[in-house]
């Protein structure tokens, strides 16, 4: 038998797929609810490109409350940088939504899109994997995190001892992970 090529979709997955096989144990309410959760996804991966190009490009959209708006302008005006990889190691690395830092004033900012309520841990990661990767002491620069999600903004700024308590387990951690690579 010869096998039919469906070229289009090599490296896809389908929604009702098999690795995803889950689905099969669903009821009809429960597959609306998960459907609607993907789409949500899709739509926040949108936005999140939207929003990196419209920074990339130093384009303002209209003033508002809502949270793409706040979170373009504020990027803007700061003169960030979008989708900006972060990185220690293969083990640790991460892409930020939008970064700066100018006159020892390290900014992250993230755009969340869902309703989830989000933790600042992820920016505070973030934060340590900057230092690490630009060999910068945290206790000799100041950090502003915002979160910017349900047209809200969540502002910290964190102790610098604990972004360098994440930097020590990062690197703690990368070297046990080395070491169970090489048995």
């Amino acid at each position: 038998m010869k096998f039919k090529k469906y070229t289009n979709l090599e490296s896809q997955h389908a929604f009702l797929g098999a690795s995803k096989y889950h689905w099969i144990n669903y009821d009809e309410d429960k597959l609306v609810q998960s459907y609607n959760s993907f789409q949500a996804t899709l739509k926040g991966t949108e936005l999140h490109e939207l929003a990196a190009q419209l920074i990339r490009h130093s384009q303002n959209l209209p003033k508002s409350k809502k949270t793409l708006n706040q979170y373009v302008n504020d990027a803007v005006g700061y003169k960030m940088t979008p989708e900006q990889v972060l990185y220690y190691s293969r083990n640790c690395f991460g892409t930020c939504d939008a970064i700066s830092f100018r006159n020892d004033l390290l900014r992250i900012h993230d755009l969340k899109t869902g309703v989830t309520p989000a933790s600042m841990k992820q920016l505070e990661i973030y934060s340590a994997l900057f230092c690490l990767d630009y060999g910068i002491e945290p206790k000799d620069i100041d950090i502003e995190l915002r979160i910017y999600q349900n047209n809200d903004i969540m502002v910290e700024k964190p102790d610098f001892k604990d972004v360098l308590y994440i930097m020590n387990k990062i690197q703690r951690f990368d070297e046990v992970i080395e070491s169970l690579k090489e048995e």
